[in-house]
């Protein structure tokens, strides 16, 4: 069994406003390989929004989307890359 800690990266975006929450987790998306796991944690409500459809648009899979009092959690696997990227 893989270890899930092992093969994530964390991303902490707290604090921060539209659009960066949203670029922020693109970018490190992107520089991902296959597989690997990338957990995201911000404060910005429009991040429920933006962060699912990003990750929809990358190609990547959406594993979790938590809410915790004002603090959101995202939970995503990278995939194959999309053309544009």
């Amino acid at each position: 069994m893989l270890d899930d800690q092992a093969e994530s990266v964390e991303l902490d975006l707290t604090g921060l406003k539209c659009p960066l929450p949203v670029l922020r987790t693109r970018k490190a998306l992107r520089a991902l390989g296959v597989g690997r796991v990338l957990v995201v944690t911000c404060t910005d409500p429009m991040a429920m929004i933006d962060i699912p459809n990003l990750v929809r648009e990358e190609g990547a899979r959406l594993d979790s989307a938590e809410r915790d009092g004002d603090r959101l959690c995202f939970r995503m696997t990278a995939s194959v890359k999309p053309p544009h990227s």
